[in-house]
């Protein structure tokens, strides 16, 4: 099978798509044929420094949508020919870049019909990681106001449409140029984030998606008892302090594998309550270009390759 691998930290061009023997499924494991496999930013941080997977040589990639090829002993909840999605491993290598997975058939859900494969591998780990926050950490509840910062991203813009989906007010950072896809997908009040002077107000809940700096921007705008939830690299130490300062909580997590989410999140795209919007797709060779224009940081919601 084609799969991509690294030998070296780097810029994209230390990723090679070389050929490797297909995995075989242990008890409990699923084969999956590999139609796309979502891009994600720890992609490309975890290409260039020592992330989750040590040192390389080793292999990228987390999420994944296809069609079960095989089914080992003890698998349960999917069958051979399925369509499914998921993310499995994270964060242990799960070599995703691949035009075959193996991975616990509970690490992945049927895939929705009405859905392509490559809208399908945009979902699992961008739609998990505002699943656990909104849902899991956060609780979000009808009336509530929610900041999502960086609102068109492939976090973000699926962010938005669960909060939206749980009956909260959204508020949305992104540039102007962004704003009629923001209120495409449900976000009640733009906020051109380039604009210095822009402000929220009575904010619930903030969820920060750039970084500490960001966090530390959007935080005035908390009620008195209202939450951060800060997910790349967690809660920042100056963040930490400055929500203490202000009566606010402050939580950082890390996405996980997570069926129940998976299954959450399937049916508000059945429900047609959730759309993945997918930038770009790009065939499994043209990887290294992929991974630039995801660095570049302009990319509204999802870039995918394609095996298939």
């Amino acid at each position: 099978m084609r799969v991509v691998t690294q030998r070296e930290f780097g810029g994209p061009e230390v990723l090679q798509v070389i050929e490797a023997a297909r995995p075989v499924p242990g008890p409990t494991e699923v084969l999956v044929r590999v139609h796309a496999a979502g891009i994600n930013p720890v992609d490309w941080k975890t290409r260039a420094h020592p992330v989750f997977l040590g040192e390389p040589p080793y292999m990228l990639g987390w999420d994944v949508s296809g069609v079960v090829e095989e089914v080992g002993f003890g698998a349960t909840g999917v069958r051979e020919g399925d369509e499914v999605l998921g993310m499995p491993w994270f964060p242990r290598e799960a070599a995703a870049y691949a035009e075959y997975v193996t991975a616990p058939s509970r690490h992945f859900v049927r895939k929705p019909a009405g859905i392509s494969h490559a809208e399908a591998a945009g979902l699992p780990l961008a739609g998990l990681t505002a699943w656990q926050a909104l849902v899991d950490v956060a609780g979000v509840q009808s009336g509530q106001r929610v900041l999502v910062d960086a609102a068109a991203g492939g976090v973000g813009h699926l962010a938005v449409q669960i909060a939206k989906a749980r009956g909260a007010y959204v508020l949305g950072t992104a540039s102007a140029a962004k704003h009629e896809f923001l209120r495409s997908i449900g976000v009640d009040e733009p906020i051109d984030y380039r604009d210095e002077s822009a402000t929220a107000t009575d904010v619930d809940l903030l969820l920060g998606l750039v970084g500490e700096e960001n966090d530390l921007r959007w935080l005035p705008s908390l009620n008195d008892g209202g939450l951060l939830v800060s997910v790349p690299g967690g809660v920042g130490e100056r963040a930490a302090a400055e929500a203490s300062r202000r009566g606010v909580r402050a939580e950082g997590i890390l996405v996980e594998p997570d069926q129940i989410g998976l299954l959450g999140l399937v049916e508000l795209v059945e429900a047609g309550r959730l759309t993945v919007h997918v930038d770009q797709a790009f065939p499994l060779e043209d990887v290294a270009k992929a991974h630039e224009v995801g660095e570049a940081g302009r990319v509204t919601g999802k870039l995918v390759l394609t095996t298939v």
